[in-house]
């Protein structure tokens, strides 16, 4: 597939047409330096195969730890430090190669240093692929708050290559498929049915591209997250405090398994508050179950998930918002939620 799906001010390239669209730009800007990100698992499965497709020998390394807990302020530093002791200027480049944390923090590093220097993602993970790598957010953690320290700022391009799936384990696929999952969930019920559907998770080359496309196109219609692109939230209200809860715990969760879960709850919630088909709350459960596994949660756990809602970034005034579904493809934006009812979202979940 040499598809390229047009964002506002950057393109998307899929396997061979985007490594040779990103080799002409690297000849054509002249950059003073190039720094390519990877973290300590992309260096050992990633970095020799994506040197081999671009064929690039001129280009400084700079690695951050792998994982949510090191999404923070702390690695920023250390990485700008390292950009600053090897010369980074404003006329440098950066390659984010890796997942959902080496784009978002790549992207923040980029958009900060010298007040805005030029980055690429190259994403290595499903879940960076559908989400983490298109559409311009960047950011950081906030103690184990999700993603509360960050900007909108674009890359030049994205670079989608499906060979680099081949290097993750099980659990990491699964964790994008949550992401493409919801893609369908919130915009195309034409998807939502084949992937409801199906006796496994999709995530072959053209459900990749669609649900790129998916993003891309809510994204246009809303950069900066004033209604539309708000959708993209859905499940993750109460996903990002599962994730934020158990992130320091022995039984941390990978993004789109917290996610997963908020999917299921947002579902019943949207049931209960908009009469959204309880076929439909059911099906998506009985998909995620099947998917992922069952986590177990107990009371006094709920209600610590609960506190941390508080610290959403879609909150305004004080009032925790929602997005919730009247319909496949219908949200419903900036739709507060009685205590009781979360708890009973959770009493679903876990029944």
């Amino acid at each position: 597939m040499n598809k390229e799906i047009l964002s506002d001010s950057y393109s998307v390239f899929f396997k061979k047409n985007g490594f040779d669209n990103l080799s002409n730009h690297l000849r054509n800007k002249n950059y003073s330096k190039i720094f390519i990100h990877v973290d300590n698992n992309t260096k050992q499965y990633c970095l020799d195969l994506f040197l081999k497709k671009i064929h690039i020998s001129n280009y400084d390394l700079i690695e951050s730890c792998d994982g949510e807990e090191n999404k923070n302020i702390e690695s920023c530093l250390k990485l700008w430090q390292t950009i600053s002791d090897k010369g980074g200027d404003r006329n440098s480049l950066i390659i984010n190669l890796g997942g959902g944390v080496v784009s978002d923090m790549g992207g923040f590093i980029a958009s900060t240093y010298k007040r805005g220097i030029n980055y690429i993602n190259v994403p290595t993970t499903l879940l960076s692929m559908v989400d983490a790598s298109v559409g311009g957010k960047t950011g950081i953690d906030f103690g184990t708050l999700k993603n509360q320290i960050g900007t909108f700022y674009d890359p030049k391009m994205v670079v989608i290559d499906p060979e680099f799936l081949n290097t993750l384990e099980k659990n990491e696929i699964s964790s994008g498929y949550a992401e493409i999952f919801k893609h369908s969930l919130i915009y195309d019920s034409t998807a939502y049915n084949k992937l409801i559907n199906n006796d496994k998770p999709l995530y072959n080359l053209k459900t990749i591209y669609s649900s790129i496309l998916t993003k891309n196109k809510i994204v246009l219609i809303d950069k900066k997250e004033r209604k539309e692109r708000k959708s993209l939230n859905y499940g993750h209200t109460l996903g990002h405090a599962i994730e934020s809860y158990f992130l320091n715990s022995d039984n941390k969760l990978l993004h789109g398994e917290a996610v997963s879960i908020g999917i299921v709850l947002a579902s019943f919630l949207s049931n209960k508050l908009f009469n959204f088909s309880i076929e439909h709350v059911n099906s998506i459960k009985n998909h995620i179950n099947y998917v992922y596994k069952k986590i177990e949660i107990n009371d006094d756990q709920i209600n610590s998930i609960i506190d941390l809602l508080i610290h959403d970034k879609k909150n305004s005034h004080g009032k925790i918002n929602f997005i919730l579904l009247k319909d496949i493809a219908k949200p419903v934006y900036d739709v507060q939620v009685k205590t009781e009812f979360i708890k009973e979202s959770f009493k679903y979940y876990l029944s």
